[in-house]
């Protein structure tokens, strides 16, 4: 996709009314140290659309970035933090939760894993969660850079195998750094979010 404008336009925190957006929605979600910010930014050829942070847990909203008037790209805070008091990562939860089961226009869920590292068990919970709510999230494995190539499959193994997921399952190696897997992960949304539009266009006239 070419990015002719994209910006932050609905930031949602805990008691916040979630919007009714007219665009389609793909939401991200992903452990606080993930790299979630640097793939936003790197998916926008933007160098601090999403503010990045040396410090876990900076997502604390939900975000919605519109592209190019078209769609939105919804950035879910992240998980597992264990600085963050057990209360509030409980209304986070709430929040995440309300708008899985509230969206109109969600029509994706990707989930982001660090592929350096076998899934935790809040990855493993989140994977399980977002299955629960009726989505079957993409998996997107973060920081491939910092791996050999030749370790890359082996990997991939080990988050599959980690999160025992659905058969089926589609895992996307990234990297923020080489921006490898960019093109890729924008064809899949691209696809998902513009053949289930057709599709739905085409309903209407039969």
């Amino acid at each position: 996709m070419v990015i002719k404008n994209v910006e932050l336009e609905i930031v949602c925190g805990i008691t916040s009314t979630l919007p009714e957006n007219i665009h389609p929605e793909v939401a991200f979600a992903g452990k606080s140290n993930v790299g979630k910010s640097s793939m936003i930014n790197t998916l926008m050829n933007r160098k601090s659309l999403a503010r990045t942070s040396s410090q876990p847990g900076k997502t604390q909203t939900i975000n919605f970035y519109n592209i190019n008037d078209s769609m939105y790209l919804v950035d879910l805070p992240g998980y597992g933090y264990t600085k963050v008091a057990v209360q509030v990562k409980e209304k986070w939860g709430k929040l995440i939760e309300r708008y899985l089961g509230s969206s109109q226009k969600l029509k994706a869920v990707f989930l982001l894993i660090d592929i350096r590292h076998k899934p935790s068990e809040n990855d493993r919970n989140m994977y399980e969660w977002i299955v629960y709510n009726g989505y079957n999230p993409i998996i997107v494995a973060t920081k491939m850079d910092k791996l050999k190539r030749s370790q890359v499959q082996k990997h991939v193994k080990q988050v599959k195998e980690g999160l025992d997921l659905v058969p089926g399952t589609m895992i996307i190696p990234f990297s923020s750094q080489t921006k490898q897997g960019r093109e890729e992960l924008w064809e899949v949304m691209e696809n998902i979010i513009f053949e289930k539009e057709e599709n739905k266009e085409e309903k209407k006239e039969n």
